[in-house]
């Protein structure tokens, strides 16, 4: 499906809500790893990360996993400093996310690996978004990507080349880019998508389900006065607002901002869908 099919598809709101509660399961489920997915930034560094990790080549050290290779594609591809890059590999390698290798021919090379942990939250997160192309369509890619899981190996690397290569994921609208330098802000906006009622979608001020900061900022494991103004530059761009008194009624998102999550979410279905059919047609060649 094209970005056209997925975008202008009837069912898009009712699909892209379905996905959100599935993300904010999985955020439930392990906050910890989903903290590596916790700003754009940090998204991206880990699908780099994990496409190096898949097109390695433990006979040859240059095609290696290595802290340098990685700190020079993500400068590359301008998506974080050498000193950002560094310090997500030096964090990745406190929670156990990615483990240091023995030391090839060349002893000053040291090559990452991934613990088989570590993929649990990339299937999981693979698996929402195949099931959200299957919805709108009634196609069958969960289905075959649960019966041939080593299709992996070659779906993640297509999909973080679409990914890094998209200006529109690269440069979100306004509103949304608020919330994707914010920890969490992934978080965030499933959450305040999570709680609207599809039927509410044409509304200009559409209902979430959020009553209060404190109980979203507790849940979030984030400041609250740092989610509060986050949420009051929002309110300043008309995308968010209260029903009733701020912080004690149910707050509202624009039909602009929700617009834009939809937009967001068929960009990024349509490279993952993408990279499916590419995978999927190179196995049968």
């Amino acid at each position: 499906m094209t970005y056209e099919d997925i975008a202008g598809h009837p069912a898009l709101p009712v699909c892209v809500r379905a996905q959100a509660l599935a993300m904010q399961q999985a955020y439930q489920g392990n906050p910890r790893a989903s903290s590596v997915f916790a700003t754009q930034q940090r998204w991206l560094m880990a699908h780099i990360g994990l496409a190096l990790y898949f097109r390695r080549d433990p006979s040859d050290y240059r095609k290696e996993l290595t802290a340098a290779r990685f700190v020079d594609v993500t400068v590359q591809h301008a998506v974080a400093s050498r000193n950002t890059a560094h310090a997500f590999i030096k964090e990745m390698q406190h929670y156990n996310f990615i483990e240091v290798g023995p030391a090839g021919d060349d002893g000053r090379i040291r090559p990452l690996r991934l613990p088989a942990i570590t993929l649990e939250p990339l299937i999981g997160w693979i698996h929402m978004h195949l099931g959200t192309l299957d919805a709108l369509d009634g196609g069958n890619r969960l289905e075959t990507f649960r019966a041939r899981p080593q299709l992996l190996a070659q779906l993640q690397p297509l999909i973080a080349d679409g990914l890094v290569s998209s200006v529109p994921v690269r440069e979100p609208q306004q509103t949304f880019s608020l919330f994707t330098w914010l920890n969490n802000g992934g978080v965030v906006m499933d959450w305040l998508i999570s709680g609207v009622d599809p039927q509410n979608a044409g509304q200009e001020r559409i209902p979430t389900g959020v009553l209060s900061i404190g109980d979203f900022a507790r849940w979030l494991k984030l400041s609250r006065t740092h989610l509060a103004r986050k949420l009051r530059d929002a309110e300043a761009l008309g995308s968010v607002g209260w029903l009733g008194q701020r912080g004690n009624s149910i707050m509202w998102v624009s039909n602009e901002f929700y617009g834009e999550y939809l937009t967001a979410q068929a960009v990024k279905l349509a490279i993952i869908d993408a990279a499916f059919a590419a995978c999927t047609t190179q196995a049968m060649d």
